[in-house]
C-alpha cells in the first residue's frame, strides 16, 4: 500500500526543504517523491538535510507540471494552510491518511504540498479531490513545508499499521486516473461551450464547481467512458 503513495512538492524554493521532506518520508516508510519545477535541485543542501535518506532523494521524479506528476493517480489530496472562498471537501490529517491507505490498495495516491510562501493555487486544487488542513495554533498557524509533510507521513504510517492486510478484488471497478479525468473535463467544457451553456468569455466558477462535483464522486473508468460517450452524442447532435 505505501508503495502506491507519493509525496508531491510544487515548486519548492528551498533545497533544504526537499532534503528534509525525503528524511520525513523515509522515517515513515514512504519512498516516492515527486518535485514539480523545483528552483534548486539537485543541491548540496538537499543532500545534507536528507540525513541518510539519499535513496529517496536520488530517486525523486522531477516534472514540469503538476498534471504530469498526477497523471496516473486516482486519488489526490492537496494540503493547504488556507481555507478557500469556494470550499473543497476537507479532511484532517488522520482522515486523509485513512483515505490514502484505502485507495492505495488498488491504485496510486498523491499528497500534494504547495510553495513555501503561497501554497497551492485554486487551479492546482482543482486537480485534487480533497483539501487537507492541519489544525494549528490560530495565532501561529504557518507550518514549515517539511514539518507539514512529516505530519501527513506519520498519519499515513500509523493508519497503515492498523489497516487490514487482506487482498481486495475490485473486478471492473477501477477508478479513473487524473489523466482520464482531465481529458473528461476538457471534453465537458468544450461541449458546454458548443451547446452555449458556458460562455468562455465569462466562465465564472462553473467548471470549478463541476470539477468538485465529479471529484467527490470519484468515478470509475467505465463511468467516465459512459459520460464521454454521452458528451460525444451531444456534440454530434449539435453538429460539432
Amino acid at each position: 500500500m505505501l508503495s502506491n503513495i507519493r509525496i508531491v512538492l510544487v515548486e519548492p524554493s528551498h533545497p533544504g526543504n526537499i532534503g528534509a521532506t525525503a528524511r520525513a518520508m523515509k522515517n515513515m516508510s514512504l519512498e516516492h517523491l515527486y518535485l514539480v519545477s523545483p528552483e534548486k535541485y539537485p543541491h548540496e543542501e538537499a543532500s545534507a538535510r536528507a540525513s541518510g535518506a539519499d535513496d529517496v532523494l536520488d530517486a525523486a521524479v522531477v516534472t514540469d507540471s503538476l498534471s504530469a506528476a498526477l497523471a496516473d493517480c486516482t486519488l489526490v489530496l492537496g494540503a493547504s494552510a488556507r481555507l478557500r472562498t469556494l470550499s473543497w471537501p476537507q479532511l484532517d490529517p488522520r482522515q486523509a491518511a485513512e483515505h490514502a491507505c484505502g485507495a492505495s490498495q488498488t491504485s496510486r495516491v498523491a499528497i500534494v504540498f504547495g510553495r513555501e510562501r503561497t501554497g497551492l493555487s485554486n487551479a492546482e486544487l482543482d486537480l485534487c479531490q480533497y483539501l487537507v488542513h492541519i489544525p494549528c495554533n490560530e495565532n501561529f498557524s504557518s507550518l514549515n513545508l517539511a514539518a507539514a509533510v512529516q505530519v501527513l507521513c506519520y498519519e499515513i504510517f500509523a493508519a497503515y499499521q492498523q489497516y487490514p492486510r487482506q487482498a481486495q478484488s475490485i473486478g471492473d471497478n477501477i477508478p479513473a486516473d487524473q489523466l482520464e479525468m482531465q481529458r473528461f473535463y476538457r471534453h465537458l467544457e468544450d461541449t458546454l461551450v458548443n451547446i452555449e451553456f458556458l460562455d468562455p468569455d465569462q466562465p465564472k466558477k462553473l467548471m470549478r464547481r463541476l470539477r468538485r462535483l465529479f471529484n467527490r464522486a470519484q468515478p470509475e473508468q467505465t463511468e467516465i467512458n459512459i459520460l464521454r460517450g454521452i458528451l460525444s452524442a451531444v456534440d454530434k447532435g449539435y453538429g460539432k
